[in-house]
C-alpha cells in the first residue's frame, strides 16, 4: 500500500518550508526514520526523517520548492505490516524525537537536486544563493566546481555565470539580467528576519547610547588566555570577554534582561540569561542563543560561542537554539566598523553592539599614547529600560573591559 508523507507541522508559528534537497530516489528502499531530505524553514536547516519504511514510489515536490505545511511531498510503498503510521509522531530533527529513534536512523549522503548537474553519492551540497542555484540548473553547472565569493564563501549567481563564461559556455542574456540587477526571492531566514526587524522597530521605542573605552588590558588578557592549553582551539576574542562582562553587568541592571508583555501589561524580568549571538550566515542573519549563560565560566562561554556560531553558519542551528533569547550581542567590529545602532530582537529589551578594537591615540596617565580602543553601544526598549538603567549598564560593561581585573572574580 502506498503512503503519502505530508510536510509536518514545524512549530514556532511557521506555516511553510523550502524543500532544499532529497536524500532518496524513486525506487530506493528506505527504513523507518531514515533521513529522506533537507528542509529549510525561516529559522533553521533541518533533516527530515521518514515516518514509513518501504520503497519510494514518487517524489511529489521538486527540490527547491517552497510548500505549505500539510502538502504531500513523497509517496512510499509500504508492506502490509507497516501500512499504519508508527505511534511516534513524525517530527523534524531538533523538534523532540526520542533519542533511541534518532540513533536508529540510517544516515545517507544527500542526493542533490538534478538541476545542479551534480552526481555521485559523496557529493556535498555547497552553500549558494537561490539565484545561484537557479542559474546552475539553467546552465547545467555543478555548484561544487564553482568558487564562491559571497558571505562565508557562498556561491552567487555572478559566480555561476563567471564560471560558465570561463568554460566557454554562453550565458543567456535576458532583460533585467545580472549585469544590471539581481533579484533574490525573499523567503526562509531573510523573510523571517525582515518581518521581525520591522515588527521590532515599529513596536518598541528604541534608544541607543554609546561609550568609547580604552581596552588595552583586556587585549593583553586575551593574548595570555590564548596561550593556555584549556583555551586551545576556542574563539578567544573580544566578543567573549564582552559577553562575560555583559552577563555580570546584568546582575545589577536586570531591567535590560526583561521583556514587555503587551497582552497582560506587565514587564517580565528574567532571572536567567539566554544570550543571543548575532551571526551572519549565507542564509541571512540569525541570532542563536546560549541557554543559561549566567552559569558559565569564561572558558565555558568561549566554548559555547565557538560551537554555536559554527553551527549557525553551517545552517544546522536547531529551532530551540534560535528561540527563547533574553538579551543579545552583535559584533560589527569584525567588519571594521566602529559602532552601530542595532535593532532589538522581538521579545527582548536590550542588545549590545561591539565595534572594532583598534590602536588609537589615547591619553594614558596624562600622556598621549597609542592604546587599544573600542566603542560599545546599547539599544534598549524605553518602555522597559530607563535612561539611567541603560547608562549604568553600559558604563559597567565598559569599566570591566577597561580594567578586567574587576571581572576576574566572575570568570
Amino acid at each position: 500500500m502506498a503512503q503519502e508523507f505530508r510536510l509536518p507541522d514545524l512549530g514556532e508559528g511557521l506555516t511553510e518550508a523550502e524543500l532544499v534537497s532529497w536524500a532518496v530516489e524513486v525506487g530506493q528502499t528506505i527504513e523507518l526514520n531514515q533521513v529522506i531530505g533537507e528542509v529549510e524553514t525561516a529559522k533553521a536547516l533541518v533533516e527530515l526523517p521518514s515516518p514509513y519504511a518501504g520503497v519510494v514510489e514518487e517524489l511529489l515536490v521538486p527540490a527547491g520548492a517552497t510548500v505549505p505545511v500539510g502538502t504531500p511531498i513523497i509517496r512510499i510503498a509500504t508492506d502490509a505490516a507497516t501500512e499504519e503510521p508508527p505511534a511516534r509522531t513524525p517530527v523534524l530533527v531538533g523538534y523532540g524525537p526520542e533519542a533511541a529513534a534518532e540513533s536508529k536512523r540510517a544516515r545517507r549522503k544527500l542526493v542533490t537536486a538534478p538541476e545542479t548537474g551534480m552526481s555521485g553519492p559523496d557529493h556535498r551540497r555547497p552553500d549558494a544563493s537561490p539565484a545561484a542555484r537557479a542559474a546552475a540548473r539553467e546552465l547545467k553547472i555543478d555548484l561544487a566546481a564553482v568558487a564562491g565569493t559571497g558571505p562565508s564563501g557562498a556561491v552567487t549567481r555572478n559566480d555561476v555565470e563567471s564560471h560558465a563564461g570561463s568554460a566557454g559556455q554562453s550565458v543567456p542574456s535576458t532583460p533585467g539580467s545580472p549585469e544590471r540587477e539581481t533579484r533574490t526571492p525573499i523567503r526562509s531566514v531573510r523573510k523571517q528576519t525582515a518581518a521581525a526587524m520591522v515588527r521590532s522597530a515599529f513596536t518598541a521605542p528604541h534608544v541607543t547610547e554609546f561609550v568609547t573605552v580604552e581596552v588595552t588590558r583586556s587585549v593583553e588578557l586575551l593574548d595570555r588566555l590564548r596561550d593556555l592549553p584549556a583555551f586551545e582551539g576556542l574563539s578567544v576574542t573580544p566578543l567573549s570577554l564582552v559577553a562575560k562582562a555583559m552577563i555580570v553587568a546584568l546582575r545589577e541592571n536586570p531591567s535590560l534582561n526583561a521583556s514587555w508583555d503587551e497582552e497582560n501589561q506587565e514587564i517580565v524580568t528574567k532571572h536567567y540569561v539566554n544570550l543571543g549571538i548575532a551571526a551572519a550566515t549565507p542564509r541571512g542573519l540569525v541570532v542563536p542563543n546560549i541557554k543559561e549563560a549566567q552559569s558559565l565560566s569564561l572558558l565555558e562561554l568561549c566554548r559555547a560561542i565557538t560551537e554555536l556560531t559554527a553551527t549557525a553558519r553551517s545552517g544546522r542551528a536547531e529551532p530551540a537554539q534560535l528561540t527563547g533569547g533574553t538579551v543579545s550581542i552583535t559584533n560589527v567590529g569584525v567588519f571594521g566598523v566602529d559602532a552601530g545602532t542595532p535593532i532589538l530582537n522581538p521579545g527582548e529589551s536590550a542588545i549590545l553592539c561591539l565595534g572594532s578594537v583598534t590602536r588609537r591615540p589615547w591619553v594614558h596617565e596624562d600622556e598621549l599614547a597609542v592604546r587599544w580602543v573600542t566603542t560599545l553601544s546599547v539599544s534598549f526598549d524605553h518602555r522597559v529600560v530607563d535612561g539611567e538603567q541603560g547608562s549604568r549598564f553600559l558604563s559597567s560593561v565598559a569599566a570591566m573591559l577597561h580594567d578586567p581585573a574587576s571581572l576576574l572574580a566572575h570568570l
